[in-house]
């Protein structure tokens, strides 16, 4: 397991890359934590990190938002609204999970009985000092 800490707002950037340098072959990333503990945000500095350059938001009413950097893929899910994994099932889950392109899901514990064996988890949580920990479990 990987920590990698976030003191503050403006070490965001920095922390992505050091999280970029992890991903290596994986593609599924499950991002665990309480509501406010900055998923979006570290998965927006992440997305630049990679290079994308449209607007990064978060997919809460989407769902799902894609990104394209240097070429690649990049699915960004908030399963956080999903009432019942019939809806996961209709939006076709697997032709993103399993595409090869790199999966950035919020809210996993929703749709944990879906993601492939070798998703990486990803928890990020506020510490009492106000910085945040994230802890990746490749």
């Amino acid at each position: 397991m990987e920590t990698i800490e976030i003191k503050d707002i403006e070490q965001i950037r920095a922390a992505a890359r050091q999280f970029v340098q992890l991903i290596g072959d994986h593609h599924v990333f499950a991002f665990y934590g309480t509501m406010g503990a900055g998923k979006t945000t570290f998965i927006k500095a992440v997305c630049e990190e990679l290079g994308v350059e449209d607007v990064i938001t978060s997919p809460t009413f989407a769902i799902v938002n894609e990104y394209s950097a240097n070429g690649q893929s990049i699915y960004h899910f908030d399963f956080y609204r999903i009432k019942k994994l019939e809806e996961v099932y209709d939006m076709g889950y697997e032709d993103y999970f399993y595409s090869g392109a790199l999966c950035f899901i919020e809210w996993p514990e929703l749709v944990e009985s879906l993601l492939p064996s070798d998703a990486v988890s990803v928890t990020i949580s506020e510490q009492t000092d106000g910085t945040r920990q994230v802890k990746v479990e490749i």
